[in-house]
């Protein structure tokens, strides 16, 4: 079963009241201009190490390490004096309008080879031939920003309801307050290990993160490196999988090598046609009641697409795996017909009106209970078939791997 354990953490010394000008989300999901946003709400925001733009090539990675650096000698930063846990709690409204609070926690988690459990994949990943955190790790030695795991010990959520030291709260721009307290008791620290020891975590975001923990780990090992002890484990979220600790949305598929008659008329072999529609607030609601695809164009026009069942029978009961074989069929591959990834309504039609891609198919969230069995199993997901909200901030705790 997994290791999980507490580090001594970096925070940003005044991060109980500038948390939000010194903070950022994941730089995954930063756009150019978000960017550059973040970068401007403070010369010691997050984003100028994480996302380091202002050199090119290998300097920027320099960079990024030389200004770590600076800001833990000018008390910017200022590593935890002990080994502690991160509780990590989020509030917010889901997309359902309904009030939602979860509580998840940050620790070092194991670093293990594929397939030699306690660590279980979620979903196969995407080719990526950039080996930007990988350099990034290299050159700063720390890990910046968690992976996301899920925890099939039942209980944990109780495990960690009980409050922390208070060490800083923001409010992002979507409404979400995002809360950090530090566990620092040991008999505290030892149920938390021990909860999180007991069953299997499984990754669910940072797939790619992790996949670079490992690369990363044996380049130590092989360079009999002192940091090869630290570089075993890796700065991960561990919440519970269950109901009240997820909130999951759906990535939609952007097409851009077919045009939307020619996507229409592949859909037709696999799916009924329902209705036509525009594309609103309610459409998602509408196709979790007609238990729908929906072909999205750049007008913002809409058709609803139900499965023919007898067309899926050996294919998962999932939106993403029987779209794929749909096109997978027709074309050959997902790269004949163009396909990237998206996630939200409206920044899908935004993609599309952008030109960046012909029209867009938006598929339904997978259930808990398909993620529970598909962990269960020892099955994956097929790529980008999840997006864990909300997404967790970079900055609130950063691991050193050369610091204790």
């Amino acid at each position: 079963m997994p290791h999980f354990e507490p580090f001594s953490a970096l925070r940003y010394t005044n991060a109980q009241t500038d948390l939000f000008a010194l903070s950022s989300p994941p730089y995954d999901v930063l756009s150019a201009d978000d960017r550059v946003h973040f970068g401007e709400q403070s010369p010691w925001n997050i984003v100028h190490v994480d996302c380091p733009l202002d050199a090119d090539g290998p300097e920027r990675y320099q960079k990024a390490a030389t200004d770590i650096q600076n800001w833990i000698s000018s008390k910017v930063l200022t590593q935890d004096p002990t080994p502690s846990y991160t509780l990590y709690r989020m509030s917010f409204r889901d997309s359902t309008g309904k009030d939602r609070h979860t509580v998840g926690v940050i620790g070092a988690l194991e670093v293990v080879d594929v397939g030699a459990g306690g660590v279980l994949p979620h979903e196969q990943t995407t080719p990526k031939a950039k080996t930007d955190r990988l350099d990034l790790t290299r050159a700063t030695q720390c890990n910046l920003s968690p992976v996301w795991g899920l925890s099939l010990c039942s209980g944990l959520t109780q495990v960690l309801l009980a409050p922390g030291e208070f060490m800083g709260e923001m409010t992002d721009k979507d409404g979400v307050v995002h809360r950090v307290e530090r566990v620092t008791e040991t008999d505290r620290i030892d149920a938390i290990r021990s909860a999180i020891a007991s069953a299997p975590v499984v990754i669910a975001d940072g797939h790619h993160r992790y996949a670079i923990s490992r690369t990363y780990r044996d380049e130590m090992r092989s360079a009999n490196s002192p940091l090869a002890p630290a570089a075993g484990l890796t700065m991960t979220y561990v919440a519970e999988l269950v109901e009240e600790q997820l909130s999951i949305a759906a990535i939609h598929r952007l097409v851009a090598a077919v045009s939307p008659s020619q996507m229409e008329e592949i859909l037709s072999e696999f799916y009924t046609r329902v209705s036509d529609n525009t594309l609103s607030e309610n459409t998602l609601t509408l196709m979790n009641s007609e238990k729908a695809i929906c072909l999205v164009r750049p007008d913002g026009s809409t058709t609803l697409f139900t499965e023919k069942t007898e067309k899926f029978s050996e294919v998962r009961a999932l939106d993403s795996a029987r779209l794929e074989h749909a096109i997978t069929t027709a074309l050959g591959s997902l790269d004949a017909a163009g396909i990237s990834y998206q996630h939200g309504t409206r920044e899908v039609l935004d993609a599309l009106k952008a030109g960046n891609a012909q029209c867009a198919v938006l598929i339904r969230p997978v259930s808990l209970a398909e993620i529970r069995r598909t962990a269960d199993e020892g099955l994956l997901m097929p790529p980008k078939s999840t997006f864990f909200t909300p997404k967790l901030r970079t900055g609130l705790a950063m691991r050193p791997l050369t610091r204790g």
